[in-house]
């Protein structure tokens, strides 16, 4: 269909469009293929300027070719030489008669297009063409369809908390934990800037084996090479009673710290992983071990009397960040967990 379009096009609108074309193609694959060292692209490039080359030639034997056909000019009072042949006498035919003062108008001659002014003009419109379709992608808004969006916070509306978050004060939500993990730079804390976050989720959850008595709000963002997993525990078990009880699990390089003046413990562990089959109607396959997780454990005061914020980041390569990453986490997620000042029996 270009082809065609070209070919309807005059020679001289043509001809400079596939100069400019060429060149600008040519020198722009020449240039990245010797960057690149990519020979078969220089090869290309090569082919785009010699069909450049050979449009130039025609050009100019065109130019050349309009050039010569004019006629030569003449010495001032010299007449061209032409031979006389002996014609036969011709019979005078009568002539209209024009009124007085009234001449016969010559014929108007054909005026031939300017090449030069069509040569100009096409250029001019590739010019602005290439100009459209390099600052479109900047006029356009950037919010333009295709563009992909970091992904929000999903809520349910109208459901209701479970009981134990109205008896334990200043009990955060699963809402507004996901809302203080999904930030903008969260990415940049894990260190792969570029990516954004695909799911983010929160959910208002109660501890296992307490009978729905302590309140354990949870968030998950996922990114895709990290997935990163926030919750609060609003319980009676302090930092250090949490370590002692990892002698006893599986967890691995345990080392404790502190994190903005609060008691806190670093541990890997593995996740677990299972199957769901929903096609045949079966229970699934068994439960095994997932990928490997690092765990930040903070507690939710400086005096540790109980509760505490596990970050937990994992991802199904089995590689994690280094653990300032947690750390930088944990700085931005505990400003909006309040501290652990007033008690009341959670059970």
């Amino acid at each position: 269909m270009l082809g065609l379009l070209f070919r309807l096009l005059p020679f001289w609108v043509r001809e400079p469009l596939f100069i400019v074309v060429g060149s600008v193609f040519g020198v722009r694959i020449m240039y990245l293929a010797l960057q690149e060292r990519a020979w078969p692209a220089a090869g290309i490039g090569v082919v785009f300027l010699v069909f450049t080359a050979v449009r130039v030639h025609t050009v100019v034997r065109a130019l050349r070719a309009r050039r010569d056909a004019r006629p030569a000019a003449l010495p001032d009072g010299a007449a061209p030489k032409a031979s006389v042949q002996p014609q036969p006498p011709v019979q005078p035919q009568p002539q209209p008669q024009l009124p007085a003062g009234q001449r016969l108008a010559p014929a108007a001659r054909e005026k031939e297009p300017n090449a030069w002014l069509q040569a100009f003009a096409a250029v001019a419109v590739f010019a602005a063409i290439g100009a459209v379709m390099w600052l479109g992608p900047q006029l356009l808004p950037s919010d333009e369809v295709g563009t992909p969006q970091a992904a929000s916070c999903s809520r349910e509306e109208g459901e209701a908390l479970p009981g134990a978050y109205g008896r334990t004060p200043g009990a955060v939500t699963g809402d507004e934990l996901c809302e203080a993990l999904n930030r903008s730079d969260l990415s940049q804390l894990l260190g792969t800037p570029t990516e954004i976050a695909t799911v983010a989720s929160g959910s208002n959850n109660t501890a296992l084996l307490t009978d729905g008595k302590v309140a354990q709000p949870e968030a998950q963002v996922q990114f895709d090479t990290y997935t990163v997993n926030v919750s609060v525990t609003y319980n009676k078990l302090s930092i250090a009673q949490y370590v002692n009880l990892m002698k006893f699990g599986n967890s691995t390089d345990v080392g404790k710290l502190s994190v903005l003046g609060r008691p806190a413990v670093l541990s890997s562990d593995h996740t677990m992983e299972f199957e769901i089959d929903l096609g045949t109607g079966g229970s699934g396959g068994p439960v095994g071990q997932g990928p490997p997780a690092r765990t930040l454990s903070v507690a939710l005061d400086g005096k540790d009397r109980g509760g505490y914020c596990e970050i937990t980041v994992w991802s199904k390569s089995g590689a994690l960040p280094e653990d300032s990453a947690l750390l930088g986490i944990a700085e931005t997620i505990l400003p909006a967990i309040p501290e652990r000042t007033v008690w009341r029996s959670e059970g």
